[in-house]
Formats: structure tokens, sequence, C-alpha cells
């Protein structure tokens, strides 16, 4: 049976062969006010343009018996061919269903955000070049590998952990490569200079150039930014990704971030990284934190005033820290003020304060006047705060009280059903590489969404009627009761 109201969330991806795949889930709310994301299928695409992938959603929707009358929400990124305001994906399923709210897909967002304000600083963006280089000189070289380890353990025991490149895309899973090096900093120094004196000429001259770029006190200045800005950012990502994640508290959780990053914006909290990386350098006997060379601007462009000059290296970083911070906030304002978030906190501001407005109007599930009855109602018996109150409340009633709130609950349900990220469709890439490899790569379009179905939902797969299967399919004709029989 289809689900009352209903989102979709697509996110494609190439498989193995080099052909786009995209994978579409759905969200619902059950009975118990529970969010609830669903993986279709992979779907083949013959080409990314919205309309191609605007058809296929929308074929998808019919085969699956999905009404788009009950469409309620959309979640993917925000590629030109799925967010654009011309030939997008949301533009063509808005004409469609206008009351399908389109949200920009939380984490890609904070990876944004993250990428823009380590670009805002060069000693942060330098640093995280830095640990990658480091990280693939790890994997690529065996022996430098076995040196580090070696003189890991002798230094931290069985709680060293392994140097990794940096992730190309994911930009929040970033911060345990640049601890990793930070814990284990004399040991990354000491396997460089014993790598550079006894390799190949080649391997020795890559070796000698990171020490000397990490034998600076500015690297782990860099490094120790970077880990301040990232962590806080890590953290939302992580908790965006999850299942039951709501616009609300998407944005709610976002508010907590902008008041964390602003409270960094203090001398006091810039001074504190300073002076740890001050005594770490000081501690492994590493160049002192200075001022790079800055190369003296033409007098075409200054004229005949002087170019200002830092007086020290802690004026020159603090200035570029708050550069990345001020990025910080700009691109929260830039990224989560989506236009689809203003009818959310729309109808969120009806359920909570009762401000009944026209977009209430706009769902046919909705009765203003009933609705505004039922809410006054609610409030006179119940407190609350946010939209998950209110669904805790409801979901704790006996069903005859349950029965006097129907339309508190329909609009609780338009609230939850709105996913906050495409997560739950970028799950299903990692089953795609399982499950299409290079010795399958040949596999039809058909046999890999049948058994991507049956891998990502395992144990639903395990309730079923194995016996009562087999039994429907030997008696569908005479010829398979005369080869397999009776299946008792």
């Amino acid at each position: 049976m289809a689900p009352l109201q209903f989102a979709i969330i697509i996110n494609g991806t190439q498989d193995i062969s080099g052909v786009e795949q995209e994978s579409i889930c759905v969200r619902s709310v059950d009975a118990d006010l529970q969010p609830k994301e669903e993986f279709l299928g992979i779907y083949q695409v013959s080409s990314t343009t919205g309309q191609n992938i605007a058809k296929m959603a929308c074929d998808v929707m019919t085969r699956l018996q999905l009404p788009l009358s009950q469409l309620r929400g959309k979640n993917y990124d925000g590629a030109a061919n799925m967010a654009g305001r011309l030939q997008g994906v949301q533009v063509i399923l808005r004409k469609e269903q206008p009351l399908a709210v389109y949200c920009h897909c939380g984490p890609h967002c904070v990876n944004l955000i993250t990428q823009a304000a380590c670009g805002a600083s060069p000693l942060v963006r330098d640093a995280m070049g830095l640990v990658h280089e480091l990280g693939g000189f790890f994997n690529q070289s065996g022996k430098f590998k076995l040196i580090f380890q070696n003189i890991a353990k002798s230094e931290h025991g069985s709680t060293f952990t392994s140097l990794k490149p940096l992730c190309p895309t994911r930009w929040t899973v970033r911060t345990p490569a640049i601890r990793s090096v930070l814990k284990q900093y004399e040991s990354v120094l000491m396997a460089l200079e014993e790598m550079a004196s006894c390799s190949s000429p080649e391997t020795s001259a890559k070796a000698n150039g990171l020490h000397g770029t990490f034998f600076k006190g500015n690297t782990v200045l860099g490094l120790l930014m970077a880990e301040d800005l990232m962590g806080d950012l890590e953290c939302l990502n992580t908790s965006l990704q999850l299942r039951k994640q709501t616009v609300s508290g998407m944005l709610e959780a976002v508010d907590h971030v902008k008041t964390s990053i602003q409270v960094k914006r203090t001398e006091e909290h810039f001074d504190v990284l300073f002076s740890k990386a001050t005594a770490v350098a000081t501690k492994l006997d590493l160049q002192r934190i200075q001022i790079p060379h800055v190369r003296k601007p033409t007098k075409r462009y200054t004229g005949q005033a002087a170019a200002h000059i830092h007086p020290d290296a802690q004026s020159l970083y603090r200035v570029q820290f708050y550069n990345a911070l001020d990025t910080v906030n700009t691109q929260f304002i830039e990224r989560f003020e989506q236009a689809g978030f203003h009818k959310l906190q729309q109808l969120e501001n009806v359920l909570l304060h009762g401000d009944m407005n026209k977009v209430v109007e706009e769902y046919p599930e909705l009765n203003s006047r009933l609705l505004q009855v039922q809410l006054a109602m609610f409030g006179a018996n119940y407190t609350y705060e946010t939209s998950s109150d209110v669904a805790s409340i409801i979901r704790e009633m006996v069903p005859v009280v349950r029965g006097l709130f129907g339309q508190v609950e329909a609009l609780v349900r338009l609230l939850l059903v709105v996913p906050a990220s495409s997560a739950e469709a970028e799950r299903s890439f990692s089953a795609l590489r399982r499950l299409k490899t290079w010795l399958r790569s040949s596999m039809s379009q058909t046999r890999l969404n049948n058994v991507a179905i049956c891998h990502v939902h395992q144990k639903k797969l395990d309730r079923l009627d194995l016996e009562g299967i087999c039994q429907s399919f030997i008696s569908a004709n005479d010829k398979r009761k005369k080869a397999f029989g009776s299946f008792t």
C-alpha cells in the first residue's frame, strides 16, 4: 500500500562499467510518526540531463504505484541538472507537483562550506595538502609504511594509527587524518628522515621534501587551525546523515554550530591555538612560526601608500583564521537559506504558534478551520516547543484521544516527511561497488536492480516465506509441475 504522503531522494554515480546509475529512495512517516527511508532501486539513464532524470523518477513512481499527488518532498544535491532553476529536476517535478518541497542535501552543503572555509586560509589549505601527500606516500611505499609503523609502535605502543590520504569529495571526514598526523608528529618526522637517507633518489627526494615542510612550525599551526575549523562541521555532517533527521532538526543543529563558530572568533581562542603550536614547535625543535615572504606590490596598484605588513606571524594568521570563520558563517546563510525551507517554517509556525497562513490552504489534507480548532484544544492540554515534541505527544496518546487531533497529526507528517539529506541514496552506492565488479561488469540492468534490492533489504528478505514462493512458482503452469513436482 502506498504511503499517504512521501518524499523521494535521488542521487547518481557511475558503476564499474562507466554507466550512469541513479539511486532512488522514498521517505515516509509510519503510524507511530517515525520517519523511514527505503531504497527503491538503481536505474540506468541514457544521459544525466534534468529532463531524463525527472522522467525516470516519474516512471519509477508510476510503476511502484506511488501517486504523484502525494509527493511532498524532494532531496538531492545542488548540481545544475538536479537543482537548476530552469532545467533542473526540482523545477520539472515542481511543475507536476508544486507541493513537493525541494531540499538541497544538508551534508553536501556542509561539505561545500568546509571546502570554502579551508580555501579562505592559505595556511590551512597548504597544511591539508601536506597531509594528503603524506598519506599517499605512506600507502604507496611499503618501506616507508614499515619504517613508520616500527617508530610509531615504539613511541605510542598499540595506540598508533595509520596515515591516510584525504578523501577528495568528503571534506568532513578529514579530521581523523589530521589528528593522526598531529598525534604522531614526531614519529612522522623520524620516519621521513630515515626514509630520506636509505631509499632510491626519487623516493629520497620526496621524503626529504616532506620532512622539510613538516619541520616548519607553520605546518603545525595550519593543522591545528584545520582541526579546530573542521571539528564542529564534522559533527554536524554526521548528525545530518541520520535516517530520522528532519529539516527543522537540521536547521536547529545548524544554529548550534553557527553559535559555536562565532564563539571561536576571539583573540583568546586563537592565542590558545598559536601557543599550542608554538609549544609543539619548541618541544620538537622545529623552525619557529614565521611570516612567509611577501612580494611587494607595484606602485601602480598601491600608489604612494605603503603596503600593509603584519607586525608578526600571530597577527597574520589570526586574520586568516578569522577569514575562515567568517566564510563559514557566510556560507551557512547562503547554503541553508533555501526557498523550500520558508514554506516548512511557515507550516511549523502554524503548529507551534497557531499562526494560520495561506500555506495551509495549499495542502488538500489540511482543513484550516478544523486545524485551528484542534490546535487550540491541543495547546490547552499539552506543553511543547518543537514539532518533535508534538510527534512524541501524539505517539503516546490512546487511539480515542489521538482521533481528536487528526489535523494536527497530518500537519506533523508534512513536517517530518521532507528528508534533510540524500545519505540513504549514497549508502546504496557502496552496495553497487560490491555487486557490480570487474568480474561481473556485464551484468544486465534488470539483474543489477533486483540483486541490489535483495542486498540492501536483507532483513526483509529473510522474513519471506520461501516455501510459499517456491510453491507459487511451481504451480504457475503444468510444465513446472512436471519438472519440479510438488514442493512440500
